[in-house]
């Protein structure tokens, strides 16, 4: 049959050709037509079939017998669903909590390792809380603009959807991602380290559309938002620093926010640390100065080297991550591996991406993925031959603006080490993966 199978398959080949040539010509010398070409080929086809597998078999069954027949072939499959499931294997993909005193002030990491493209599952965005996810109803939940204002607005959800309408792609990034690497490499793997990034389309209205219909007052430059949960989260944004993204959203991947991202609205700052991002949105107050409030003055500042902390630090710096080969997914041996990894900037686009396979010591430029979108997820590949011998893996991205993301000594050089654990934040240095001679992959400082 091995034979015979060739052979036709060749035929079919032939006849392709010639039906290439036919279809360019209109006639061959012969005097063939199009048609005719076609079904001859057609009738090889079918010749295939009755003379190779039988008329009535599928073309699995003409797989060697000692490939055994995939289970699913021999009965139905489940009935259609009203909500999409994915598949039960890959129960392994989920979020990583990591351990704190109460489970209402926590966080959890986006399986990074495991991310395909530049989109998180909603099912799968990293979570930050700091009093639990509040259940709100939408019918009794609307948005206060108001303040420094000609026209203050309450606006519903559905007041909202009234408003043009914008979709955008952007990352949300907590500043306290890989927060552990600023002392030492104390977590194991990519979701561990830097699983407090997530990449969304959110679709929703423009702040400026809004502000826009409120009308701002002379001297207006900050406005401050509020959550609806039991922290009442809130922080001060600076108007004349908000660029023309920002947007209160109500869609996330194509339906409705998600409650643990702040259903059934939330503030989308492309590019800003998360918190500046605030979830259930309640109240916009429009004022004249910043109101030092406590996540924005014990928390999510920098304490320098000279002992002053810094505040507002918005905007995420470039950052890079190589995601495969990772902690979970080992290298199976030497030869060849493709390098993945993920890339972003607050600052705009990511237009450069570099590999180390050899802890720094040369760099070659990686290629990035379409789609590049600004303040958006970045997928990179690098192809490699692993010899089998220790290595360490790293990464660096450049983004439009041409800043270079740093090495770990760099940063510290910049920032100092004075700051405690909980303290620490907007840690974007080079990440080291030491690759083993058993194909094991190791945080380490490089």
């Amino acid at each position: 049959m091995g034979k015979n199978l060739k052979k036709n398959k060749n035929e079919i080949a032939n006849a392709s050709k010639r039906t290439t040539h036919e279809l360019g010509t209109g006639t061959s010398s012969s005097g063939m037509t199009r048609r005719k070409a076609l079904k001859g080929v057609a009738g090889l086809v079918g010749g295939l079939a009755v003379n190779g597998f039988g008329a009535e078999s599928s073309l699995a069954e003409a797989l060697p017998h000692q490939v055994a027949q995939p289970d699913s072939t021999k009965r139905l499959g489940r009935p259609v669903s009203g909500y999409g499931e994915r598949s039960p294997y890959e129960a392994r993909v989920q979020r990583w909590q990591y351990q704190t005193p109460t489970d209402e002030s926590s966080w959890t990491m986006s399986p990074l390792h495991d991310q395909r493209g530049i989109i998180t599952p909603s099912s799968l965005h990293f979570e930050r809380h700091h009093a639990g996810i509040p259940d709100i109803d939408p019918a009794n939940h609307e948005l206060f603009l108001f303040g420094m204002v000609e026209r203050p607005l309450k606006l519903s959800v559905q007041d909202l959807m009234r408003f043009p309408a914008v979709s955008l792609t952007c990352f949300t990034e907590c500043s306290g991602n890989t927060l552990t690497e600023w002392v030492e490499p104390t977590l194991a793997d990519v979701q561990q380290t830097h699983g407090l990034i997530s990449g969304t389309e959110w679709t929703g209205v423009l702040l400026s559309t809004l502000l826009g219909e409120a009308g701002l007052r002379s001297g207006a430059t900050w406005i401050i938002a509020e959550g609806a949960d039991g922290a009442r989260m809130n922080r001060s944004i600076p108007l004349d620093e908000v660029g023309d993204d920002a947007m209160i959203a109500y869609g996330q991947n194509g339906e409705a926010v998600r409650p643990a991202q702040g259903y059934p609205m939330r503030l989308v700052l492309p590019g800003w640390e998360g918190s500046s991002n605030v979830k259930w949105l309640h109240v916009l107050k429009v004022t004249d100065q910043p109101y030092q409030t406590r996540e924005e003055t014990a928390k999510y500042t920098d304490l320098m080297g000279d002992g002053v902390a810094r505040q507002f630090t918005f905007v995420m710096e470039a950052k890079s991550v190589i995601n495969y080969p990772s902690a979970q997914f080992p290298v199976e041996g030497p030869g060849f591996v493709e390098i993945r990894g993920l890339a972003w900037s607050g600052r705009g686009k990511v237009t450069h991406v570099e590999v180390s396979t050899d802890a720094g010591a040369t760099w070659q430029e990686a290629e990035l993925q379409e789609p590049v979108i600004s303040k958006s997820l970045t997928t990179f590949r690098f192809p490699w031959t692993w010899d089998g011998s220790e290595t360490i893996l790293q990464s660096r991205c450049t983004d439009e603006t041409g800043y270079l993301q740093p090495t770990r000594e760099a940063l510290v050089d910049v920032r100092g080490l004075n700051g405690t654990f909980g303290s620490f934040y907007h840690y974007n240095a080079i990440q080291s993966w030491r690759v083993a001679p058993d194909g094991s992959i190791h945080n380490v400082h490089a």
